[in-house]
């Protein structure tokens, strides 16, 4: 195995330093970045990404990866990187590119994935060339969406004060959120108080008690070491798929010829696939460790999790009346879930008999 693993590692290097196959003798290079770290779902896909695309374009494609804040710290200064063809290939969540493609949210709306096999069929389908097609008009055909993988696994709200077992138990708690409309209205519509803090601030906000919750990944939980800041309560209600957006500059895409094109996305194929994989691996540790510190894990009954879905329908209703493109995208969505979800039971009917 490891001789195998060195050989493939010595024909990818060859390939990657093998002679470009375009006419006037040079590669192109694409400027990669993602404002995480190294230890980040996101560096995994951009890793598998570079290896794959390099390695079957023959040298003729170079991916240069800036990891952090190097070429831009914001989406909206990125994504405008992306647009004015500084930035080549940039990922978001749906939060930092709401500003500019404010459907994007509908990867926010709440239990409308039910789990993995749903997301990732729908992640796979028309639902993302439905989703493309409209940034490509929003952006005059500027910014591509390439495909859409995972950051972090699902989202689950967690607090510092008390378990939460239905809805109920939202009542008054001061839950983080990021600027954008759709979360806050989800908190509230769950009785909570939603309360903007950046990112880097959360950790002390929730030491001074400024917030009390969040809606997030147990990576990203433990990753920033919250419950060292009193997170000690995760309930699992997997309220939304937390989806990575990577989107490419349009005219750089479509300047490569046809065979290197079809190399990028495939290679954006093997990144989506990568960051599938990443979260379903990490948790497994971040889980364990979440618990040994103290942390309390509450699994909500199906019955308790259809009253969470009750309790934050209004906030699709709030979607379709309040973003542009609301309706469009999220019809599009709940028909691919549809879809998906009847050929998932049509398989179980197949493999269980």
């Amino acid at each position: 195995m490891m001789k195998c693993l060195a050989t493939a590692g010595m024909i990818a290097a060859y390939t990657m330093a093998a002679a470009p196959v375009y006419a006037d003798g040079h590669s192109i290079t694409l400027r990669a970045t993602a404002n995480s770290n190294e230890n980040d779902e996101d560096y995994d896909g951009l890793i598998v990404f570079k290896n794959y695309v390099e390695a079957a374009s023959n040298g003729a494609i170079n991916v240069e990866l800036f990891i952090g804040t190097q070429l831009c710290s914001t989406g909206a200064e990125c994504l405008e990187g992306v647009s004015e063809g500084s930035i080549d290939i940039y990922i978001s969540t749906s939060g930092g590119a709401a500003g500019i493609f404010p459907y994007v949210q509908v990867l926010d709306l709440p239990y409308l994935m039910a789990d993995d096999r749903v997301a990732e069929a729908v992640l796979q389908g028309d639902f993302v060339r439905e989703m493309r097609d409209m940034a490509l008009e929003t952006s005059d055909d500027t910014i591509r969406l390439m495909t859409i993988g995972n950051t972090g696994g699902w989202r689950n709200f967690a607090n510092t004060v008390r378990p939460v077992q239905t809805p109920a138990d939202m009542e008054g708690l001061k839950i983080r959120t990021v600027v954008a409309d759709l979360p806050q209205e989800l908190v509230r519509a769950l009785g909570a108080s939603p309360t903007p803090i950046p990112w880097p601030e959360l950790f002390t906000s929730f030491q001074t008690g400024v917030v009390e919750g969040s809606k997030n990944g147990i990576t990203d939980i433990m990753g920033m070491k919250f419950p060292d800041a009193g997170l000690q309560y995760v309930t699992l209600d997997g309220h939304a798929y937390m989806g990575a957006l990577w989107w490419m500059n349009n005219e750089q895409f479509l300047g490569l010829d046809e065979a290197n094109r079809r190399v990028v996305m495939d290679g954006f194929y093997a990144l989506q696939q990568a960051t599938f994989a990443s979260p379903k691996r990490n948790s497994i540790q971040a889980y364990a460790d979440f618990v040994a510190g103290g942390g309390n894990l509450y699994v909500p009954s199906p019955e308790e999790k259809a009253m969470f879905a009750e309790a934050a329908a209004p906030v699709q209703d709030w979607f379709r009346a309040n973003v542009d493109g609301g309706d469009q995208i999220l019809d599009a969505l709940i028909a691919a879930v549809g879809d998906v979800e009847a050929d998932l039971a049509a398989a179980y009917d197949a493999d269980l008999n």
